[in-house]
């Protein structure tokens, strides 16, 4: 598992036995999103059939999208609508309460995060979901549905964020390891590296097509 190899090497790079910042709740959280990552490769190799190699991580990405939209983000949308993560109690308020030692934001309710959060459970959480159809059933609207997911999630990314910096970060506490590069860098970054990658995969396959249909058009002239 990712992130608890990560959590080790944070481990070894510390003094004491304890390292701050590190808790029960903690190793509880990393265990709770590897266990989203297992389901999303059972359900990946449940469903992924003959699908080329590239197709097979892309699907394990949408999977894992989708699982963490729906059973992380959603109940976060819920517990902020109704009062505040803060207020609230339950596994799933304790593990939000845990990422809020990063950024204070997600205990309040703060309007921003909300916001960007219903967007993303409910607008991104159908893109992928239709993405995966599309992909396993070679759908011809499958980059297009691609691209907007993609930009769908860097842009929550940056609007995520970007206030914040604007403001001078006060909310977010970068004074632990785990904090900032598990929380923070880690569990954030993926949403920006994935997307992009997957821009850029659109965009290769999408200029094969053009070149395709040009090779196609002119051996068609020639006869």
């Amino acid at each position: 598992m990712l992130f608890l190899l990560f959590l080790f090497l944070l481990w070894l790079q510390m003094d004491s036995s304890a390292p701050p910042g590190l808790s029960l709740v903690s190793v509880l959280s990393l265990l709770a999103c590897s266990g989203q990552l297992l389901a999303a490769v059972l359900l990946t190799r449940r469903y992924c059939g003959r699908s080329s190699t590239q197709n097979w991580w892309i699907l394990l990405w949408l999977f894992y999208d989708v699982i963490v939209h729906l059973t992380l983000e959603g109940p976060f949308v819920y517990m902020s609508l109704v009062g505040t993560v803060e207020a609230s109690e339950g596994p799933l308020a304790e593990l939000w309460k845990e990422y809020g030692k990063a950024d204070s934001r997600w205990l309040v309710s703060d309007p921003t995060i909300v916001s960007i959060e219903i967007l993303t459970v409910v607008l991104d959480s159908l893109l992928a979901l239709l993405l995966i159809h599309a992909v396993l059933k070679d759908k011809y609207y499958r980059h297009f549905l691609q691209i907007a997911l993609s930009v769908c999630e860097l842009y929550g990314g940056w609007m995520t964020f970007c206030p914040d910096w604007l403001m001078g970060s006060p909310h977010l506490n970068t004074s632990s390891l785990l904090y900032l590069w598990v929380y923070l860098v880690l569990f954030n970054g993926v949403w920006v590296l994935v997307p992009v990658l997957l821009l850029l995969q659109s965009w290769f396959s999408l200029r094969s097509l053009h070149v395709l249909r040009a090779d196609q058009s002119k051996a068609a002239k020639r006869q």
